[in-house]
């Protein structure tokens, strides 16, 4: 006897129920990650092996339990917990094989969440569906050793990310614009950092390499000026003071963008002199703005601390470039 809405608004609730299993996904992989990283962020193989040992402990005393629960005759209600439990635990994943179980149940949950709530009328809810699914990405990269790897777990949320964020329109969708700009850049950072990692492996960087990471830190600079340009006022120019919501990330961009142009890699001297003093007035920025702006500092200490060593170093840098090329110019 359902009627059409009926039977719509069913769709609706188990569509949101799912976004919150992709949720829960989520939040048990980046609780898992904040227990594993080392002070730079990546997986700290003592901590690992600490924690394993841990889980084998309390999983012992947990069968001791179950044990009792047998005797006292509940083991119905116990085993169908623990039916429930096995598509996901609440037990934190503590390598890669235990976080990619976790990360296919809730890429499962988001096909499901994403056929009901489809771009067409339903704009924001999509795009969050689809936020989700390149955080699962991001967070199941940190678990994976292989860098190649790493670097195709990445590729795949920009192939998620970039045609969402072409076809939005900033005018409608300010913020939601912002943070897809954002998290592209820092998705091609992250791609870049980790093909520079590879290559310093490598006896000498080849061509095709050294074309990747110019590649991957131009296209994260792009988006980065994306973000940063859309923080201008209707006369195109940037603020004065930033707001507090986007001081930080503000900073950050242009962070980034210093430390990316340092990272370009070219055979042309004065091209790289170029690419230096690029590389020198983003960081001059930063800088300029906190002694400008003195409250901005503990929003910005670390990058701040390594603008400033490098507004020391670069000047200095680019003298020798400069002397070199002095016969030529």
């Amino acid at each position: 006897d359902e009627t059409e809405q009926d039977q719509q608004d069913l769709r609706q609730r188990k569509a949101e129920i799912a976004r919150c299993w992709i949720k829960y996904c989520l939040n048990l992989l980046q609780s898992a990650r904040k227990l594993l990283e080392d002070n730079i962020g990546e997986l700290d193989p003592d901590r690992q092996l600490e924690l394993k040992a841990q889980r084998k402990k309390e999983e012992d005393e947990k069968e001791k339990g179950r044990k009792k629960v047998v005797l006292f005759g509940t083991s119905d209600i116990c085993d169908s917990v623990l039916a429930m439990e096995e598509k996901v635990t609440s037990v934190y994943p503590l390598d890669f094989q235990e976080a990619r179980e976790i990360f296919l149940v809730g890429q499962n949950y988001v096909q499901e969440a994403k056929e009901f709530f489809q771009v067409d009328g339903y704009v924001t809810d999509h795009i969050e569906i689809v936020q989700d699914h390149s955080a699962l990405f991001k967070v199941l990269a940190f678990f994976e050793e292989d860098y190649e790897r790493r670097c195709k777990m990445h590729k795949r949320r920009v192939d998620m990310l970039e045609p969402v964020c072409a076809d939005l329109n900033p005018q409608y969708y300010l913020l939601v614009s912002r943070q897809l700009q954002f998290e592209l850049a820092d998705t091609y950072y992250e791609m870049m950092d980790l093909k520079v990692a590879i290559g310093n492996r490598l006896e000498e960087l080849d061509s095709h390499t050294i074309k990747k990471i110019n590649s991957l830190a131009q296209l994260a600079i792009k988006y980065y000026e994306l973000f940063l340009d859309s923080l201008r006022n209707p006369d195109k120019v940037f603020p004065e003071q930033l707001e507090e919501d986007v001081l930080r990330p503000a900073m950050v961009a242009k962070f980034h963008i210093a430390r990316l142009y340092g990272k370009l890699i070219t055979s042309d001297s004065k091209k790289q002199l170029e690419n230096m003093q690029t590389s020198l007035e983003y960081y001059t920025f930063l800088v300029d703005y906190c002694e400008k702006y003195p409250d901005a500092v503990c929003a910005i200490e670390t990058e701040l601390e390594l603008s400033k060593e490098m507004v020391g170093l670069l000047p200095a840098r680019m003298e020798r470039l400069r002397a070199k090329l002095c016969p030529f110019i």
